[in-house]
């Protein structure tokens, strides 16, 4: 076990002893006879307990269970493990539901293993854990939140009080963490977007935003980049229906697979009556599209290929809905209408590492652009795969050579398990300024769906040969990247992503004309200006695109009609007063060209 290895062993250790004394707590307030205690995992920067309740917590709650952990951790308790058979355990967890159910789903003969801390707490586990409350005195833990939570993640259980709490090896890393939590909360794209006017969302559509005009305009400038790059890549775009019958999902493999997360429209028979009886079994059943790559698939099969039309790059931008449950949802994270920067490429098998490698350039440079880092993991094989086992080897063995030559071997991460149903995948896993990571862009290597809607193109010889498909999105979704990035630029974007890059302020009405003449010339020149023409005061208006972080704003007055310039405020507060308009423009055209994350000095 390395350093890196052993630490992270050592915080599980701690973090998870720390839950015991959680419980043990919690038990100690209420009563035993009054809690049942479920599980408490460690989790990314601390852990959590779940727990049944005679009633809900408050944040008042806190500091009350916070002082009796401490209390227990300066007994100095020592800690026992003891296996347990099956009819020991059940008979030691009685009247514990939910500890019960977890020994019941073990085979009879499986050894258990409870953990005692001190002699009045027990919990069922498989450890490791401290052998003393004395080793966890020197950690630093704070509770976070309580949140409601159903027992095993099914709504139709008992619905639990989760317990969120931050665990740290000591003080100044819980501080460090606090401060970055805070830093985070300030950049939340929940809060941000709809104070910038970006985008909202209404209970009539859970997890479907509405793009609002200033978040729209975001959204297609981000959308007029991505697809300047796409076009130099040789891709070429297209749009398909958002729905389809359900027979191009059968032949996919989504129906079998994926068919809980899809919306549907059932289709109907009529009685002799006339009465309508809907069975989202009939032929005439259509979906809501989960994802583009049937679509993709109709467009290369609409005509014969040839070999010399290889790679062909469909990208499109479609809307598509996947069924989320209403818990899972998180703003622009995690909905259930979105746009994805998808493509899928139809290569012969001795193009895929090359093809595979531009993508890899794509996905750097777009990366790089807004000064963002990331990682590679390959992902194998689900247990829910599709097709046969060989080709799933084949495919696998292929992606790991390219990264293997891309990278070096060992250079990047294997998620076991984590493949599509009909392909392993390269995932890229990107960095914020925070120093969060997001699963971001995929590559997928599919040899399954052009059997399954038996793809060919005519090879060299003359034969008729099967196409490999790769299925690729660099953002992962417009949405989710758009969300990302507001939390990364804390809401002030980069000069050529802003929804508006100039607001423009008259100080008085007879300086209209000309702040009118400077906006048209700026939107002439491919800048997104916009302009406050109310009788409000200047400080008013300049407060109101201060508000929406323009990256400039213009002031407009006597003195700038008279030389034919402008004065600006530039984000930051920098003043440059009395520039001549032709600059101005010049400059805001320059920032534009080379997406600058930056505004210059």
């Amino acid at each position: 076990m390395d350093k890196e290895e052993y630490k992270q062993f050592y915080t599980g250790v701690y973090r998870h002893s720390l839950a015991h004394i959680l419980a043990k707590a919690v038990i100690e307030i209420f009563g035993k006879e009054n809690v049942g205690y479920a599980i408490g995992p460690q989790i990314a920067d601390g852990f959590y307990y779940d727990f049944l309740l005679p009633r809900n917590l408050t944040n008042d709650d806190f500091e009350l269970i916070e002082g009796k952990m401490r209390d227990i951790l300066k007994r100095k308790e020592s800690w026992s493990v003891k296996e347990l058979s099956r009819e020991d355990a059940l008979a030691l967890f009685e009247g514990q539901k939910y500890k019960t159910e977890l020994i019941l789903d073990l085979p009879e003969d499986e050894k258990l293993t409870v953990y005692y801390t001190g002699d009045d707490f027990v919990d069922l586990c498989r450890g490791p854990h401290v052998s003393s409350s004395q080793e966890l005195l020197g950690a630093a833990f704070k509770i976070r939140s309580v949140s409601g939570a159903y027992w095993r993640g099914d709504e139709h259980n008992d619905q639990l009080q989760r317990i969120y709490v931050y665990a740290f090896e000591n003080k100044q890393a819980l501080s460090e963490h606090l401060k970055l939590i805070a830093e985070a909360q300030a950049r939340d794209h929940k809060k941000l977007g709809p104070q910038l006017e970006l985008f909202m969302f209404d209970e009539t559509a859970p997890g479907m935003p509405y793009w609002l005009p200033r978040g729209w305009k975001l959204y297609n400038a981000l959308l007029d980049f991505w697809r300047g790059i796409h076009e130099a890549h040789g891709y070429m775009e297209i749009s398909a229906p958002v729905i389809n019958n359900k027979q191009l999902w059968v032949t996919s493999g989504h129906w079998g697979h994926y068919r809980d997360n899809m919306f549907l429209v059932p289709g109907y028979e009529t009685d002799e009556s006339g009465k309508r009886s809907y069975d989202d079994e009939s032929a005439s059943t259509y979906a809501a599209k989960p994802m583009n790559c049937p679509n993709a698939i109709n467009v290369y099969r609409r005509s014969s290929r040839s070999y010399r039309e290889l790679p062909v790059r469909i990208s499109q931008v479609d809307v598509i809905h996947r069924k989320e449950k209403s818990g899972e949802l998180n703003g622009l994270f995690r909905v259930q209408e979105f746009r994805q920067d998808d493509a899928h490429i139809f290569v012969t098998e001795d193009q895929i590492a090359s093809e595979i490698g531009d993508i890899m350039t794509i996905a750097t440079e777009i990366y790089s652009i807004f000064g963002l880092s990331y990682r590679v993991e390959l992902s194998t094989r689900p247990d829910d795969y599709m097709g046969d086992i060989e080709v799933w080897n084949s495919a696998e063995a292929a992606l790991k050579k390219i990264l293997d030559d891309h990278y070096g071997e060992g250079n990047y991460g294997i998620n076991e398990g984590d493949g599509a149903f009909y392909g392993p995948k390269i995932d890229l896993q990107m960095r914020d300024c925070l120093g969060r990571e997001w699963q971001m862009g995929t590559i997928q290597l599919d040899f399954q769906l052009p059997l399954n809607f038996d793809l060919k193109y005519v090879a060299e010889d003359g034969s008729f040969k099967r196409p490999v498909m790769i299925h690729r999105a660099v953002f992962g979704s417009f949405e989710r990247f758009i969300g990302i990035l507001t939390e990364n630029f804390k809401g002030q974007f980069p000069f050529w992503l802003s929804p508006y890059q100039v607001g423009i302020v008259p100080i008085m009405p007879e300086h209209n004309d000309y702040a009118l003449e400077v906006r048209d010339a700026l939107r002439a020149a491919g800048v997104r200006a916009e302009i406050n023409l109310s009788d409000r005061n200047m400080k008013e208006k300049i407060k109101e695109f201060h508000g929406y972080r323009d990256p400039f704003i213009v002031i407009i007055g006597a003195k700038e009609i008279e030389n034919r310039t402008v004065s600006i405020t530039a984000r930051g507060n920098k003043k440059m007063n009395d520039v001549p308009l032709d600059e101005f423009i010049a400059l805001c055209r320059r920032l534009n060209a080379e997406h600058l994350l930056e505004l210059p000095d």
